[in-house]
């Protein structure tokens, strides 16, 4: 793998949570959260650690809003509708 796919590389990885959906972490410490509603925001700096602690929260709701919320940049992401 090269260096710039290595600083571009991602995990994407499902989350057990009524409230969102997936989480995906990239190698420049990126998270993006996708929530079960259709919204997706990605937060900037998010150390590994955190998402570590993350995953292995019983409440990945309670974890997120306590921890990663309002903790780090962030940005939502506009994705386009889909095709029909």
């Amino acid at each position: 793998m090269t260096r710039s796919a290595m600083r571009h590389a991602w995990t994407t990885i499902p989350v057990d949570s009524a409230w969102i959906e997936s989480v995906t972490y990239a190698s420049d410490a990126t998270l993006t959260v996708r929530f079960r509603r259709g919204t997706v925001y990605r937060y900037f700096t998010v150390p590994r650690s955190i998402l570590e602690g993350f995953l292995a929260a019983p409440s990945k709701g309670a974890y997120f809003t306590d921890r990663i919320r309002n903790a780090f940049p962030h940005t939502q992401v506009v994705e386009p509708p889909p095709r029909s």
